[in-house]
């Protein structure tokens, strides 16, 4: 059944892929008026989370907002399946790393280190990274069902150089790039809800108390590794730049959590410059009030 939804999916994929941005994006305009106007997918999720995150802003900037997120969401749809195909040449003209000197300057020392970021603008775009780079870059990715797709994504995700690991195996892939003394960075992208169980920390994000993935300070403090953030700006349709900003180079002179405090800091003002490219479809604050109900279940905090 796999291979079979595979079999009939992929070829068009690919096919759409072949084609210009251009024409993409005149799919993509038909795509947005589809689900926004006529199957409403997620409109009121995206509001929902809006209002939250925006007690401030009267409806009609709201919905403003909401109109400006599923434009670029369904262009987000039509740049993934591009991905598929696109030139080196086309990469690097439409996603420009601006300072990837400041990831490098570690590298070079032989210092690993961990890139944290959020849903923003285009992020399928960053494993495009290594072009930019010359520090090996390694990404954690979710499993996906269809095994013949997750070898498809996997392998176009490679093109550019970059090298995947399931997010379960990060630990073990970690000890053992550092007993092999291999230098890398790792992308984490860290602003979706964790599980409640697998929850350690509650913060304020966005005006509203949810938990926080804390997995990218806890590495960094186990592996003593350099802590970047890093962020994708829409400059305009199709056209991004990512820059690079240092959180710490010395992880183990922080208190627990005053890490993923900076990140959320920095996520935050990143969303609040342009609050219509962020992830909203997502249910980031589905657990906001459950805080007392994980109090009950809380897990031993990791050293």
């Amino acid at each position: 059944m796999q291979f079979l939804a595979f079999a009939f999916t992929y070829p068009l994929i690919w096919l759409l892929s072949r084609l210009p941005l251009s024409l993409l994006y005149v799919i993509s305009d038909g795509f947005y008026f589809l689900i926004y106007h006529v199957f409403g997918y997620r409109k009121q999720v995206v509001l929902d989370n809006l209002k939250l995150a925006f007690p401030e802003k009267s409806d009609s900037e709201l919905i403003n907002i909401r109109k400006k997120f599923f434009k670029h969401f369904t262009d987000l749809i039509v740049e993934s399946v591009k991905y598929f195909s696109i030139s080196e040449k086309q990469i690097r003209a439409r996603y420009k790393f601006n300072n990837p000197e400041l990831v490098d300057k570690y590298g070079k020392q032989g210092k690993s280190i961990i890139i944290v970021g959020a849903h923003q603008a285009n992020w399928e775009w960053s494993t495009s990274m290594p072009l930019a780079l010359e520090t090996t870059i390694l990404g954690a990715y979710t499993r996906i069902a269809n095994k013949y797709y997750e070898k498809a994504i996997k392998k176009s995700r490679k093109r550019f150089g970059i090298d995947g690991y399931k997010t379960s195996q990060t630990v073990k892939n970690i000890t053992k790039n550092k007993i092999n003394k291999i230098t890398a960075a790792y992308i984490l992208l860290s602003d979706q809800s964790p599980q409640l169980h697998k929850t350690f920390y509650w913060s304020n994000f966005l005006n509203v108390k949810v938990p926080i993935h804390t997995g990218a300070e806890m590495l960094a403090k186990k592996f003593d590794f350099v802590v970047i953030n890093y962020v994708a700006k829409k400059v305009k349709r199709g056209y991004y730049e990512i820059d690079f900003e240092l959180i710490t180079e010395t992880p183990k002179d922080y208190k627990d959590y005053e890490i993923t405090e900076k990140y959320l800091k920095i996520t935050e003002k990143n969303i609040l410059a342009q609050p219509e490219f962020y992830l909203w479809s997502h249910k980031r604050f589905k657990h906001k009030d459950r805080f007392a109900e994980w109090q009950k279940i809380k897990p031993q905090t990791k050293k």
